[in-house]
């Protein structure tokens, strides 16, 4: 065998090259033996060979990765059951994983909300309708809606709750109806806000009457802007609901733990809590209708589920029809002041 090396005219360091003559088999060395080439052999453990190697790997690892299949190709109906069982806010969160899936969710929100809702919450979400925009409100009623004359003999419009912010008129319809959902989704925030403080006996700050301090005014407009974007936003409105079912439950695990407090009280028990849903709720239990008029109420508080009563010949919980808005409407312009 024979060695050649090559010499490199560059100016990088040379590369030494390592030529082998291999016999033909002839045995006399001549130039028709083969030559073969051991550079790429020799140089394989070399660091920039190594590097080399790395960004070939990592190349076919992303080319491989095309043809993968993503969450978004999984078909329509099980994306929206899949999705459909998650709570409000783990959709949140899930939404901020990347783009395509923030349009998709958003452009299916309505769908996914309304499984959400029939999967956790069927009950608190009959309790608590949401007001009405008045942009859905017939044109021909809304002047008689939004006379602010008519607001002047009702009490809902005349007092002030410390811990509700009444809606804005132009915004909300203002029939009797929407003003009582209006109420009850603040209050479930509110309510909601305060858990902490009840769990662990701390008072609830009080407010002199007739004041209306700095802290507490941002805290109900807060409370007011999340229950006017739940009017549009369905997956806001799942999370209210989501809050006050978890309000409720630590309510009715706070009064269970009070051996003084002999009341009647919803059926509660851990695997209820566990599987995340209201359905414990559709059991027979104390009445709920009772308004918190003032934080107060709040420590006696055990379950608020307005809009029902519980009819003891049927056995089962009737609603408010959905209806009674369309109703009290009719009423509120047949009683419109004349200015």
């Amino acid at each position: 065998m024979k060695e050649v090396a090559s010499r490199s005219t560059q100016r990088k360091p040379p590369v030494a090259r390592t030529i082998i003559f291999t016999d033909d088999g002839d045995g006399d060395g001549s130039d028709d033996d083969v030559l073969v080439d051991m550079t790429q052999a020799l140089a394989v453990d070399s660091k920039r060979t190594k590097r080399l190697r790395k960004r070939q790997e990592k190349k076919a690892s992303k080319s491989s990765l095309v043809g993968a299949r993503g969450f978004l190709d999984l078909p329509y109906e099980i994306l929206i059951e899949i999705l459909g069982i998650l709570h409000p806010r783990d959709l949140v969160v899930l939404s901020w994983v990347n783009r395509p899936l923030r349009h998709f969710m958003f452009a299916e929100e309505d769908h996914i909300t309304e499984t959400v809702i029939a999967t956790r919450y069927v009950a608190i979400a009959k309790c608590f309708p949401r007001p009405v925009l008045l942009e859905h409100v017939d044109p021909a009623f809304r002047s008689a809606l939004q006379n602010p004359l008519r607001s002047k003999p009702q009490p809902l419009h005349q007092r002030p709750f410390q811990h509700i912010q009444p809606p804005d008129p132009s915004v909300v319809c203002t029939c009797l109806t929407c003003i009582l959902r209006w109420n009850s989704l603040c209050l479930a925030l509110d309510f909601a806000h305060w858990q902490d403080n009840l769990d662990k006996g701390e008072p609830i700050p009080m407010i002199p009457r007739g004041t209306c301090p700095q802290w507490n005014q941002q805290l109900i407009s807060r409370h007011a802007d999340n229950v006017t974007r739940s009017l549009t936003r369905p997956l806001w409105y799942a999370m209210i609901l989501e809050a006050h079912l978890d309000s409720t439950i630590r309510s009715i695990r706070r009064h269970s733990l009070n051996k003084g407090n002999r009341r009647r009280r919803f059926r509660m028990t851990d695997e209820d809590i566990r599987a995340g849903t209201d359905a414990f709720l559709e059991r027979s239990g104390p009445p709920t209708v009772d308004t918190p008029y003032h934080r107060d109420n709040y420590y006696m508080l055990e379950a608020y589920l307005p809009n029902r009563s519980w009819i003891a010949d049927r056995g089962r919980w009737v609603y408010v029809p959905a209806d009674q808005h369309d109703r009290d409407v009719q009423i509120a312009v047949r009683w419109a002041p004349s200015r």
